[in-house]
Order: structure tokens, then C-alpha cells, then sequence
């Protein structure tokens, strides 16, 4: 196929070209892994799996442990390095919109590099880039590349996507669900998903020192900007009071965005594993499009959605605050 060939064809056309084509595969996704991000990762590996390729899983040992709500995902065939023979396999990037935002050096350098994503933001860093902004999530974009393919959906990859679906769509509360979104939704159950014991699993069966951790960060919140910013800090102190991993300080800033009359909310947490020493990695949501706080990411090396990103920042609490408040 020539060059000019190639580039007549549609991103999703390419992908499913090179899928095919392939052999083996590393696949990837983004530091502080969410649902999207893990579900995306499983059902990828299990679509190319079902094809007969070699793919595995590559995670950077410090998203370990991964939050209490995912860790009932198996990881099969899971690396937390880059694996030997990268150089002879395709890396496919999920739910990535910079290469900054995935840890491992090695990773970042692979070539060929299939980008698959879904954030407006996305720098187009692939040899291919399939980047669906309309999508509700990047497992939606797996979805749609296994239809494609004509791959059948097995309980591993129903759940996975389902995973990713119901996280990155709120539960179906989020601006971006579209009727897409819930065609999607209706196969996966048809294919044998338990929403049941999915939302408990993500919802529910919260360990005690996360609620400890959500009490204490709000606890800390302060308003500001005649109170349409909510800011929340998590210090080193309270996730070792707590005895609280990282990963519990998921989900705390939803409740701050919730507070009647909040435009942007922000929970500034220390890390406390891993990563660098002193660092705060901020979350960020709007209420809605008066804001758009994956600029305000940017600003600082991160990125993300319109309403929800994030990014990691050498400053104090103190510093970054007075830094969020003059970007909002």
C-alpha cells in the first residue's frame, strides 16, 4: 500500500489495517488510571487476543496498587517495564492525550505508535491517530474497532468496556452520553454484563479509611471566587492517618463540583507513593462549559476533558491554589 494510499484511508481504516497486519503488541494508557483507561486496556488486549496476536499489558510499577474499585480486573499477561522486544512490537496508546502522561521513557519512544483516544486535546503524537472526540469514552472507540474487526464479545470484553462506559460517562450523567452510548450499553448486557455487581464493585464495598479520607477533605475545602471554586487539599499527614492508599482520593473532587452554585472544583492531593517526592497532582471538574479546565491542565503539562482533567505540579498547596484561581 502506498503512502498517498494510506493516507486516503479513514484513521479507523488504518487501525484495523494494522491490527490485522501485526503480530505483537504492547498496549498502553495514562498515569493515575481510571475506568476508561483499565477497561479500555483489557478489552484491547482481549480483542487482539481473540485475533491470535501477542499483546500484553504494559502498567509503570507505580500505578500500583490501582484503586480498591478495579482491582477485580485479572491483568493477564500484565509488564510493568517496557517488555524486551518493544522495538518489534506495535504500541497502541488508549485514552492518552500526550505522551507526558504515560511514565515509562521506553514507552513513550516506541514506534510504530497507534493513538487511540477520545480527548478533544489530544496532541496527535501516533503514527496513526484514531482520535474520536464525539466518542462518550475510549471504550467506545474499542468497541466500534471490534466491531469492525469482527471480533465476537466475550465476558472479559463486556465487562471491560462496560467499565470504561459507565466511569466516563458519570453513569450515564455526563454531557457526552450520547444514544451511541447506550446502544453500546444494551449489547454489552445482551452479551451477559451484571450491572449489578459491576456498580457494586465500582460504587460500593468502599473501605472504611476512603470515607475517613473524604471526610478529611471536606474538612479542608475553601470557597473562593465569590464561592464558585471549591478547593480541597489532601496532605501526606492524612493519607497516613487514614492509613489511606493514593488511589481512595478518587472521586473526591465529584463532591466538591456538586455543591449548588460551583463552576470549577479542585482537590489538591499530596503523593505519597511513588512518582516525585513533593509533588501535588490536582484534579479538576466544571459544572459546565463556562469553564474549560482542561486548558487550565495544559497550563501546568496536563490535560483532559472540557469538565474533568488533571495534572501534576512541583508547587506547595498554598501556591497552587493562587495559581488555579488566577487561570479560572
Amino acid at each position: 500500500m502506498t503512502e498517498a494510499t494510506s493516507l486516503a484511508l479513514s484513521t479507523r481504516e488504518r487501525v484495523m489495517r494494522a491490527i490485522v497486519a501485526g503480530e505483537r503488541f504492547a498496549v498502553v494508557t495514562h498515569e493515575n488510571l481510571d475506568g476508561d483507561a483499565l477497561g479500555s486496556l483489557v478489552a484491547m488486549q482481549a480483542v487482539l487476543r481473540a485475533l491470535h496476536k501477542d499483546a500484553v499489558i504494559v502498567i509503570a510499577p507505580e500505578e500500583f496498587p490501582l484503586p480498591p474499585e478495579y482491582r477485580f480486573f485479572a491483568l493477564d499477561g500484565l509488564s510493568t517495564q517496557a517488555p524486551d522486544d518493544l522495538e518489534a512490537r506495535t504500541t497502541i496508546f488508549l485514552d492518552c492525550g500526550n505522551l507526558d502522561r504515560n511514565p515509562l521513557a521506553a514507552m513513550r519512544e516506541a514506534e510504530p505508535l497507534i493513538n487511540i483516544d477520545h480527548h478533544h486535546d489530544n496532541t496527535r503524537f501516533g503514527t496513526v491517530n484514531h482520535v474520536v472526540e464525539e466518542a462518550s469514552c475510549t471504550a467506545e472507540i474499542v468497541w466500534d474497532l471490534m466491531r469492525g474487526l469482527g471480533v465476537e464479545i466475550s465476558p472479559t470484553i463486556a465487562e471491560a468496556l462496560y467499565v470504561g462506559l459507565v466511569t466516563d460517562t458519570g453513569r450515564f450523567s455526563y454531557e457526552s452520553t450520547t444514544p451511541r452510548a447506550h446502544v453500546m450499553a444494551a449489547e454489552l448486557i445482551g452479551a451477559g454484563v451484571d450491572v449489578g455487581r459491576i456498580y457494586r464493585q465500582i460504587y460500593e464495598d468502599t473501605p472504611f479509611a476512603k470515607l475517613e479520607l473524604l471526610g478529611r477533605a471536606l474538612t479542608s475545602t475553601r470557597r473562593f471566587e465569590d464561592e464558585r471554586l471549591m478547593v480541597a487539599v489532601l496532605t501526606g499527614e492524612d493519607f497516613a492517618a487514614t492509613g489511606a492508599d493514593d488511589s481512595f482520593a478518587e472521586g473526591v473532587v465529584d463532591y466538591l463540583r456538586a455543591v449548588k452554585d460551583t463552576k470549577v472544583a479542585a482537590l489538591i492531593r499530596e503523593v505519597c507513593a511513588g512518582g516525585r517526592a513533593g509533588a501535588q497532582k490536582v484534579s479538576l471538574r466544571a459544572s459546565d462549559d463556562d469553564v474549560d479546565v482542561s486548558a487550565i491542565a495544559r497550563a501546568f503539562g496536563g490535560g483532559g476533558h472540557r469538565r474533568a482533567a488533571g495534572f501534576t505540579s512541583d508547587l506547595p498547596a498554598g501556591e497552587l491554589i493562587d495559581a488555579i484561581r488566577a487561570q479560572v
